[in-house]
């Protein structure tokens, strides 16, 4: 009982600071950027956008799992190609020479023998590589951009998008999509 009750203390503890951690790595927290969503969009919008329920009271939920999803695509990816630089790197006959005459051991290395020079490596263009994603920024500007888009001209914007609940949702998506690819 007091080991349960020793796991429980120290569980709770870990999990604010690994939540902190996340947030000054610069990881952006899924539930400030659905808030962020949520006032571009207006509230009606973002529950017909996400909401999946009769009466879409789950869109903020499903917003975060869907931003969170998308957030673990783009570490993925960062870290995948943070992987293959760092193995071209090492394998680099010239890197002592490129980067001052230090090996790649010592110029990312961080104990006494280097051992942990690709580890860090790859942490430091992965980190680098999810900074850089605009994802995030680019679907609240989208939104905003449809809210205004939809105020400016019903019509045209029935047109474009439709007259059904998930027309406000194509055209954040739609332009996001555009915003992305530009």
């Amino acid at each position: 009982m007091k080991k349960m009750i020793i796991w429980a203390a120290i569980t709770a503890l870990a999990i604010p600071a690994s939540a902190m951690a996340a947030d000054q790595n610069g990881a952006q927290n899924p539930s400030k950027q659905c808030k962020a969503l949520k006032a571009a969009m207006g509230a009606e919008n973002f529950a017909n956008t996400y909401g999946t329920n009769a009466n879409k009271r789950n869109a903020f939920g499903k917003c975060v799992s869907a931003v969170a999803r998308q957030q673990g695509k783009v570490e993925q990816q960062a870290k995948s190609n943070a992987s293959k630089d760092c193995k071209a790197e090492q394998a680099d006959p010239n890197f002592a020479a490129t980067h001052g005459g230090k090996t790649f051991e010592q110029l990312y290395g961080t104990n006494k023998n280097g051992n942990n020079a690709f580890g860090k490596c790859v942490s430091q263009k992965a980190s680098a590589n999810a900074k850089a994603d605009p994802t995030a920024k680019n679907q609240v500007n989208a939104a905003k951009q449809c809210k205004a888009d939809k105020k400016a001209d019903a019509a045209k914007f029935a047109a474009d998008y439709g007259s059904r609940p998930n027309a406000f949702g194509k055209c954040v998506s739609k332009k996001a999509k555009a915003q992305q690819d530009s």
